[in-house]
C-alpha cells in the first residue's frame, strides 16, 4: 500500500538523492557510528509515543548500518513513470487471471464471509492481493524484502525528503511490535515499510488492521484472511458501494478529447454518444462518472465511478486503480480491453511479451515463471540466445526477437 510514500523520480532525483548520498557518503565504521548515534537519538520521541525501551531494543537488536538498497528503490515508483500499457501487460495478463482464480478458489470460504462483512467484492480484493504482492508469492523471495524498522530508519536518517514520513511509519512499526502481532524478526516489508500480503504501511495497518482468523493476531505476513480482510476494511471505511463497479470501458464519440476529466451522470454521458462496447448498457443511469482517456483519443477511454478513487486510497496512482479494476473484472469473467492501447511502432504487445517467454523457455534458454514480466531473468535468457545464434544488437525483447524465435 503505497499512497503515503510520497515523491515523484524527478522530484527525488533533483531534490533529494544529493542529499542522500552525502549523508552515506562515509563508509565503514563511521558510516555504521553515525546510523547508531542516530538511532539512539531517536528513542526519546518514540518514548513519547508510548514505545518502551524493552520494544525499541529489540527492534533494533543487531542493527548497526542503514539499508543502501532502500535508497536506491526509492528513486523508482513504475506506477508514475512507466508506459500505461507497459504498466498492465505486467499486472493484468493471463497468468495473473489464472493465478488467482486458483488462490481465489483455494481462499473461498474467507472471500464470501469478508464480502459478506465488508460488501466489498471479492474479485476487486484478489486483484489488490495480486498487484502488490503476486498472491503472496513476493514474500517468499526474502532477498527482496527488508526488515521494516531497519528500512524505515535508513529514510528517516538518509532521506530528507521522506524523513517526516519515515520516523511517522517507524514508530507506528514498534506500536505494531509491541502489540505482539508479529514478531520483530518477521516484520519484513518494502524499502518504505509497506508489509504483508496486502502491503499495508504501519499507520495504515493500525487503522485497518483486521484479525478475521479469530486467532488474536492481526497478522497479514502469514494470514491470508487477515490480510484480504484488512484490504476489504480499508476500502469500506473509504466509501466502498456494495453492488457498484469501479467503472466502465467506453466507446467514445469524435473529438471526445475535450471532455475528458469530466464528471456527469451516466445518463447525460450516453445522451453525447458515448456507449460500452458491444452496446451491453450501463446498470445505474443516475450514478456520477469521470471519464478519463489516458492515452488521449487513440486510446482506450473509461467512465470512472466513485469506486475507482476508493481504490486509490489504496494507492494516489490512476494506473493502479485501473489494473486492479481491470484485473478485477477479468477474474470475474470479462475477456477484457476491447480498444488497444496507442504503442508505439515495433512494440511488443502482451500476447508477444508472453510469447517470447514461452519460446525462450522451451528452448531451454529460460528457467522462470511465463508470466509476461521481462525482467532480468528474461533479458539473460534474450542475451543467451543472441549469443548462440550470433545475434548483434542489444539484448532486448522486439518484434526482431521474436521473427528470429519463431524460426
Amino acid at each position: 500500500m503505497k499512497h503515503a510514500q510520497g515523491n515523484s523520480m524527478t522530484s527525488v532525483l533533483l531534490g533529494g538523492f544529493t542529499a542522500v548520498f552525502l549523508a552515506l557518503a562515509p563508509t565503514g565504521a563511521l558510516a555504521e557510528a553515525r546510523f547508531e548515534k542516530w538511532i539512539k537519538t531517536f528513542y526519546p520521541e518514540a518514548a513519547k509515543a508510548g514505545i518502551t525501551a524493552q520494544t525499541y531494543n529489540a527492534a533494533f537488536a543487531g542493527i548497526t548500518s542503514p539499508d543502501p538498497d532502500v535508497l536506491q528503490k526509492a528513486q523508482y515508483q513504475p506506477e508514475f513513470t512507466t508506459q500505461i500499457w507497459d504498466y498492465l501487460d505486467s499486472r493484468v495478463n493471463p497468468y495473473t487471471v489464472k493465478m488467482g482464480k486458483e488462490a481465489a478458489a483455494k481462499n473461498m470460504r474467507s472471500l464470501q464471509n469478508i464480502e459478506k462483512y465488508f460488501g466489498v467484492d471479492r474479485n476487486i480484493l484478489m486483484a489488490i492481493w495480486s498487484m502488490e504482492s503476486n498472491y503472496g508469492a513476493v514474500l517468499s523471495k526474502t532477498e527482496k524484502l527488508h526488515y521494516v524498522p531497519q528500512a524505515l530508519a535508513t529514510l528517516a536518517y538518509a532521506d530528507p525528503k521522506r524523513a517526516g514520513y519515515a520516523k511517522k511509519q517507524l514508530i507506528a512499526a514498534l506500536k505494531i511490535i509491541q502489540a505482539g502481532d508479529i514478531k520483530p524478526s518477521e516484520m519484513t516489508g518494502s524499502w518504505a515499510g509497506a508489509m504483508g500480503h496486502t502491503q499495508f504501511i504501519p499507520t495504515s495497518y493500525l487503522i485497518y488492521g483486521v484479525d478475521a482468523d479469530g486467532n488474536g493476531k492481526r497478522d497479514i505476513w502469514h494470514s491470508v484472511p487477515d490480510a484480504l480482510a484488512t484490504a476489504a476494511n480499508l476500502l469500506h471505511k473509504n466509501g466502498w458501494e456494495n453492488g457498484r463497479t469501479w467503472g466502465y470501458e467506453v466507446v467514445a464519440p469524435g473529438r471526445a478529447g475535450s471532455l475528458a476529466g469530466k464528471t456527469k451522470t451516466i445518463a447525460e454521458w450516453e445522451k453525447l454518444g458515448f456507449r460500452r462496447p458491444g452496446d451491453r448498457g450501463f446498470k445505474f443511469k443516475d450514478e456520477r462518472a469521470t471519464l478519463k482517456m489516458p492515452a488521449g483519443e487513440g486510446g482506450p477511454a473509461f467512465l470512472l465511478t466513485k469506486n475507482f478513487y476508493v481504490i486509490k486510497r489504496y494507492n494516489a496512482s490512476d494506473n493502479y486503480a485501473l489494473g486492479v479494476g481491470m484485473l478485477a473484472d477479468q477474474l470475474g469473467g470479462s475477456t477484457g480491453l476491447v480498444q488497444s492501447w496507442p504503442r508505439p511502432e515495433g512494440a511488443l504487445d502482451a500476447k508477444e511479451k508472453f510469447e517470447i517467454q514461452s519460446r525462450l523457455k522451451a528452448l531451454g534458454y529460460y528457467s522462470g515463471e511465463v508470466d509476461g514480466n521481462l525482467g532480468s531473468g528474461s533479458k539473460t535468457a534474450i542475451e543467451a540466445f543472441m549469443k548462440r545464434k550470433g545475434l548483434n544488437g542489444e539484448p532486448e525483447p522486439s518484434k526482431t526477437l521474436l521473427q528470429h524465435l519463431r524460426r
